[in-house]
């Protein structure tokens, strides 16, 4: 078997009218450009739409074509519901990469991106995460939560980057081995309904990586603002709250 390079996780709930504008495709045409070996890992977090069946049906598609080139494996992996965090996770310990990443379904960050972080890698860091720098197109209302996140997330977890919660994150294997099999069992018992998005999981885990010393690189990406019925300001921000101080609870009582 090819010894594979990079794993790309994409969680995915409820995405048909996504699936629809042809994501995948986009994906597909990126990764059939490089030189390099690669796996694509979709988690369905048990969607009740169409999402499991269209993603099934592409994968078919892409073993009678060459699109996808020799060096390449997909798979769809069916989560019962449990909430993004946990689609994630699944996908980063089922990754066999040297480097694994995960990225949202919608593409708001391209694929492409990811060429930005390979180098950081290669210079010994362990984790880099994507930096979305101005937000540009994103509504005022949802660029002063996110100001308001990062003052109330430094007070409380001091975490010094600039932008935790872009969903374009990558690990290399020792830091994913390490963080994220406790992790995974800690949510596994904080299973949610609905389409959430988990704040506490980007905080949690980078507050996690500092404390046990992996490097991590914050690099500016491209990211254009789809719109997406997932994010619930109000609620979002109050549960990212409450996981903050859940995480430094956690902290003063040893568990990490």
């Amino acid at each position: 078997m090819t010894k594979i390079y990079l794993s790309i996780i994409i969680p995915a709930y409820n995405e048909e009218q996504n699936l629809k504008k042809e994501v995948l495709s986009e994906v597909v045409n990126y990764l059939k450009n490089t030189k390099y070996s690669y796996e694509v890992i979709l988690v369905d977090d048990g969607s009740i739409d169409r999402t499991r069946e269209l993603v099934r049906k592409f994968i078919k598609g892409l073993k009678f074509s060459r699109e996808a080139g020799p060096r390449s494996a997909w798979q769809l992996i069916e989560n019962p519901h449990g909430g993004k965090a946990l689609a994630v996770m699944t996908g980063l310990l089922a990754a066999n990469g040297e480097i694994a990443l995960f990225t949202d379904m919608d593409q708001a960050t391209p694929l492409s991106e990811v060429e930005k972080f390979l180098p950081k890698f290669k210079v010994g860091y362990d984790i880099v995460i994507g930096s979305r720098a101005g937000r540009k197109g994103a509504p005022l209302i949802r660029k002063l939560v996110a100001l308001g996140f990062a003052i109330v997330r430094n007070i409380i977890l001091g975490l010094p980057f600039k932008d935790t919660q872009c969903g374009f994150k990558a690990f290399n294997r020792r830091s994913r081995e390490t963080l994220f099999p406790k992790m995974k069992d800690r949510w596994e018992r904080m299973k949610t309904v609905g389409a959430a998005v988990h704040a506490g999981f980007d905080v949690e885990t980078l507050f996690i990586a500092r404390k046990k010393g992996f490097k991590i690189a914050s690099v500016p990406v491209e990211w254009h603002h789809v719109g997406t019925e997932r994010v619930q300001l109000i609620k979002d921000s109050l549960d990212a709250i409450k996981d903050m101080i859940r995480i430094r609870w956690n902290d003063l009582m040893g568990k990490y």
